[in-house]
Order: structure tokens, then sequence, then C-alpha cells
């Protein structure tokens, strides 16, 4: 009996692993934690440029 509904996780193939082991791992093409400092520090200054914007057009 197949299930069905909203649970169900029907989408057309089949899978290459059983029922009870999960699915095979994939490389990441990204991670934060494999960038440099310069660069992690670069990002985060970055990311609060664009939330300090949004809160200074947020305030107009």
């Amino acid at each position: 009996m197949t299930p069905s509904g909203p649970l169900s996780h029907d989408h057309g193939h089949a899978h290459s692993h059983g029922p009870a082991s999960p699915h095979p791992a994939q490389a990441a093409p990204w991670s934060i934690l494999r960038m440099t400092v310069v660069s992690r520090l670069g990002a985060a200054l970055a990311a609060s440029a664009v939330m300090w914007a949004c809160v200074l057009l947020a305030m107009r």
C-alpha cells in the first residue's frame, strides 16, 4: 500500500537507499566554515550595512 496525503514522499523516482537509512551525504558547494577570517568579517560587515540601511529607510 502506498502512502498518500501531505506526508507522502512520492515524487516520481525510486530511491537508491532503504527506507530506514538516511539520504547519502552530498558535498556542500559553499560553507561559511571554509571562508577565511577576513572574508567572514567582510560578509558580516556587508550584512550589517544592509540591515542598517533597512533600519534607516524604515525611519524615513
